[in-house]
C-alpha cells in the first residue's frame, strides 16, 4: 500500500517530466532567405541550417506585424495584434501589450513548465505589470526594446531596469550564456525557453573574431555578415546544451524572425520591399520547427504558416488545447486563438493543411493571403493590387482587371475581418510612405562598432 501511495504520489510528477521543452529562437528583422538553409550566401549559418535539416523548413513562413512589437504581439498571444489595435511598436505610457492579453508563458505555467525569456521584451516597460515576470515568466533578462532606442534603460534583469549590460551591444553571447544558465537550472523539469536576439536589428555590431572571419568583405556587410555569424552561433551554442542534456529529442523548437528584413544587406530573394511594409519582403520570414524523433526531419513545406500558429501548436504538445488540424481557430479557455495547431502537418499525419486566409494590417496598409492569392495595400492612397505568389512571388503584376471577382472577393474578406479588430491605437507616420522605398532610408542606421 506505501509503494501504491508513493507511486501515485509521484504520477504528476512523472507526467510532468514526460512532456516536451518548448524553445524558441525568434531573430529580429532578418532577412527571409538569410540562413543557408534559405540561400543565403553572405554569412555561414550552419547552427541554423542544422536545425532546418533535422526538422521542417516552411517557405511561405509569415509573421502578422511588419514591425518588432506587433509581430511579438501575435507570436507571444496567438492572436492577432490587430485584435488589440497594437500595430506599431509601444513608445510610451498606454501602447504596451493590454493586460487582458494572455501570453504563451501564461498559458504554459498552468500546464507544469518553467518559463524563461533571454532577449528582446519590446511589449511594455513603464510599470512593473507590463514586464515579463508579470506576464508568466518565471526568469526574465535582457533588452525592453531596441538597444540605444529611448531615454531610459536599456536593459532588464527581472523587474529592474538596468543601464548596462556586460557585453552589451554585442548581445548574442551573452543571452546564449544566459540561456544554457536557465537550461541547466531546469534540465529535470519541462520548460519553455524564449530567446529573444537583438541580432540582426540595428545597431550592426559584433565582437572582434567574427569581424576578422569576414574582413575580406567592405566595412558594412563585414559588420551585417560578422552579426548574423555571432547569433548563429549563440543558437549553436545553446543546441550543444540540449544535445549534452540528452535533451533535444525532448524539446520542440522554432526558428523565426520577428519581420522582413531591414538593412539593404539582408537578403530577401527578390521578395519585394522590406520591413515596414506588407509586402512580401516586410511579412514573408525564416520559419522552421524541429522536434527530432518525432517530427521526420529534412523537409521543405510550402503551406503558408503564421507565426500566430507556435502558441496553440505548443499548447497541443502538452495537452492543453486538444489538436485539431483544422483551419478553426483554436481555443484557450474563453480566449480565441487565431493560430492553427500544426502538429500534425510537423508529423507529417496530413501533407496538407486545410484552406485558411492570412491578414495583415500596419495602420492604413493591409493585405491578406488565400492560397497563392494575395491582395496588397501598401500606402494610403494605393489601390489594392491583386498578385498571385505562385508565378509572382516578387508582387510585380497586378491581376486585378483580369480577376475583378477574385479582388472582391478578398477585399470582403479583409473588411470583415478588419471590422472584428480594433482600430490601431497609435499612429506611425511610416504607414503613409512611398510603398516602394528602401526602409533602411527611414531608420536611424547603427554604428559599425566592435566589442
Amino acid at each position: 500500500m506505501r509503494f501504491l501511495a508513493l507511486l501515485f504520489a509521484l504520477c504528476p510528477l512523472l507526467s510532468a517530466h514526460s512532456k516536451p521543452n518548448i524553445v524558441i529562437f525568434y531573430l529580429d528583422d532578418m532577412g527571409w532567405a538569410q540562413p543557408g538553409a534559405y540561400g543565403g550566401k553572405l554569412a555561414p549559418t550552419p547552427n541554423m541550417d542544422r536545425l532546418a535539416a533535422d526538422g521542417v523548413r516552411f517557405t511561405n513562413g509569415y509573421s502578422s506585424g511588419c514591425v518588432c512589437s506587433p509581430g511579438r504581439v501575435g507570436l507571444m498571444t496567438g492572436r492577432y495584434q490587430a485584435r488589440t489595435g497594437h500595430d506599431a511598436n509601444p513608445t510610451r505610457e498606454g501602447r504596451e501589450l493590454l493586460l487582458s492579453e494572455k501570453t504563451m508563458a501564461q498559458h504554459l505555467k498552468p500546464a507544469g513548465y518553467t518559463t524563461g525569456i533571454v532577449g528582446k521584451w519590446h511589449l511594455g516597460d513603464t510599470a512593473p505589470e507590463f514586464m515579463p515576470l508579470a506576464r508568466g515568466f518565471d526568469f526574465a533578462m535582457g533588452t525592453v526594446g531596441n538597444l540605444g532606442e529611448g531615454k531610459g534603460p536599456s536593459f532588464y534583469r527581472g523587474n529592474e531596469l538596468i543601464k548596462e549590460l556586460e557585453g552589451a551591444p554585442v548581445t548574442s553571447p551573452v543571452y546564449a550564456k544566459e540561456a544554457c544558465g536557465f537550461i541547466d537550472a531546469n534540465k529535470d523539469r519541462p520548460f519553455f525557453l524564449y530567446l529573444s536576439f537583438n541580432a540582426v536589428h540595428s545597431p550592426i555590431v559584433a565582437s572582434p573574431p567574427w569581424l576578422e572571419k569576414f574582413k575580406h568583405l567592405d566595412k558594412r556587410q563585414q559588420a551585417y555578415a560578422a552579426l548574423i555569424g555571432e547569433a548563429d552561433e549563440a543558437i549553436g551554442t545553446v543546441m550543444t546544451r540540449l544535445r549534452d542534456l540528452k535533451l533535444e529529442e525532448n524539446t520542440l523548437l522554432f526558428v523565426i524572425s520577428d519581420n522582413g528584413g531591414a538593412s539593404a544587406e539582408a537578403e530577401q530573394m527578390g521578395l519585394r520591399s522590406r520591413k515596414w511594409f506588407v509586402w512580401e519582403g516586410g511579412i514573408r520570414v525564416t520559419w522552421m520547427a524541429q522536434w527530432k524523433g518525432t517530427i521526420p526531419g529534412n523537409r521543405v513545406v510550402n503551406d503558408p504558416v503564421i507565426q500566430l500558429d507556435v502558441l496553440p501548436t505548443a499548447l497541443a504538445t502538452c495537452s492543453v488545447v486538444p489538436p485539431s488540424g483544422g483551419s478553426e481557430p483554436a481555443k484557450a479557455g474563453t480566449t480565441v486563438l487565431d493560430g492553427i495547431n500544426l502538429l500534425p502537418l510537423l508529423k507529417g499525419e496530413t501533407d496538407k493543411l486545410a484552406p485558411r486566409e492570412l491578414y495583415f494590417r500596419f495602420g492604413v496598409q493591409q493585405a491578406v493571403r488565400q492560397g497563392d492569392w494575395k491582395l496588397v495595400k501598401a500606402s494610403k492612397d494605393m489601390e489594392p493590387m491583386l498578385v498571385n505568389l505562385a508565378t509572382d512571388p516578387g508582387e510585380q503584376k497586378d491581376l486585378s482587371v483580369e480577376n475583378p471577382a477574385k479582388k472582391a472577393e478578398l477585399v470582403a474578406l479583409f473588411d470583415k475581418w478588419n471590422a472584428s479588430m480594433l482600430p490601431p491605437r497609435w499612429e506611425d507616420q511610416r504607414w503613409n510612405g512611398d510603398p516602394d522605398r528602401k526602409a533602411d532610408k527611414k531608420k536611424k542606421k547603427g554604428k559599425n562598432v566592435t566589442k
